[in-house]
């Protein structure tokens, strides 16, 4: 007997049913604002480029404009120079600024200007810094008070030093007169021109030193000048016990830097006294060099005094990196 036919629309049990098809695999959506990997790679190639370029650019500069000179300046000091040319002499410009009477003189006042600035010029911008951060309200006018002689052009500080040193109507001498106080010859006297000179360049250059000093202050915890108060101390032991031996890394930098600024100082010697001053008193290195170079046309001499300044310099930071090292350790 045969099998009954399907029905019409019904699936037929003894027969598999066919496979169905599958779906097709959606593409990868790429997230928006990417590029394939091709351009990414090319954008990537640029932006490197790029940093390159002016990294490139920067490198240039400071060879032309730093590392030539130094190296031409070293080479200069065993050469003479004359009538366009020059010819090796050897340690002939040494010898020269050696011998020259000058010479020791202009160390003599560079070493006490040196000393006199970190006495005064050390101590003032960290004293200052002190005092405002105590202040609870009106630091940014402070700040902006502070700072002010920094954004001042140096010649118009020295020349307004110059009207304050004057002896005959000058503010200092004034005042002076106000007290019934002897008046001074502060820029004619051998033995004042010197401190003058320091009041006006630490008057010039506090203002950096003092907001770095209070950078510095700000990122003292308040924890331990808390606890400190606990313990019954005032305003100095605080500044000796928390505030020097938090901050004693920025003073060190700070004082490194400050030794090498002022012993290359010449802006306000040679303003305010025309250079050497009364006696030679305020006749520093880099004003021989300004000597030998502009007024002698001794350039070997002078990129030799040069060199004996920086193998100085160089050799105290070297000296002062391994101390801090031998410290730290």
């Amino acid at each position: 007997m045969a099998a009954p036919s399907p029905t019409p629309g019904t699936a037929d049990p003894a027969r598999p049913a066919p496979p169905r098809p599958r779906a097709p695999r959606p593409a990868p959506v790429r997230p928006a604002g990417t590029a394939p990997p091709s351009g990414r790679f090319a954008r990537s190639l640029k932006r490197n480029l790029t940093a390159h370029g002016f990294l490139i650019g920067a490198v240039v500069c400071f060879a032309v404009f730093s590392w030539y000179p130094m190296i031409r300046e070293f080479l200069l000091a065993f050469q003479k120079t004359d009538q366009g040319g020059t010819s090796w002499v050897g340690w002939h410009n040494l010898t020269t600024v050696y011998h020259d009477p000058a010479f020791w003189q202009a160390w003599r006042n560079t070493l006490l200007f040196t000393v006199l600035a970190l006495l005064l010029g050390f101590a003032v911008p960290f004293v200052t810094a002190v005092v405002i951060n105590e202040f609870r309200h009106g630091q940014g006018y402070l700040r902006l008070l502070v700072y002010l002689p920094v954004m001042l052009p140096p010649v118009a500080s020295v020349l307004l030093f110059k009207y304050l040193y004057d002896p005959g109507y000058g503010l200092f001498n004034e005042v002076f007169r106000f007290l019934h106080l002897p008046e001074q010859q502060w820029l004619q006297d051998p033995d004042l021109s010197m401190p003058s000179v320091v009041v006006a360049a630490t008057w010039m250059n506090m203002g950096g030193a003092t907001l770095i000093y209070l950078a510095a202050l700000q990122g003292i915890p308040g924890e331990l000048y808390e606890a400190a108060e606990l313990d019954g101390a005032g305003l100095l032991r605080k500044v000796w016990h928390v505030t020097i031996p938090q901050t004693r890394l920025i003073l060190s930098l700070m004082m490194l830097m400050q030794i090498i600024a002022t012993m290359q100082v010449f802006v306000e010697p040679f303003l305010l006294t025309g250079g050497a001053g009364p006696e030679g008193s305020t006749t520093t290195v880099v004003y021989l060099i300004y000597q030998y170079a502009f007024n002698f046309n001794n350039y070997g001499a002078a990129a030799a005094l040069g060199l004996l300044l920086l193998v100085l310099l160089a050799g105290f930071s070297a000296a002062y990196v391994k101390l801090s090292r031998d410290d730290a350790e």
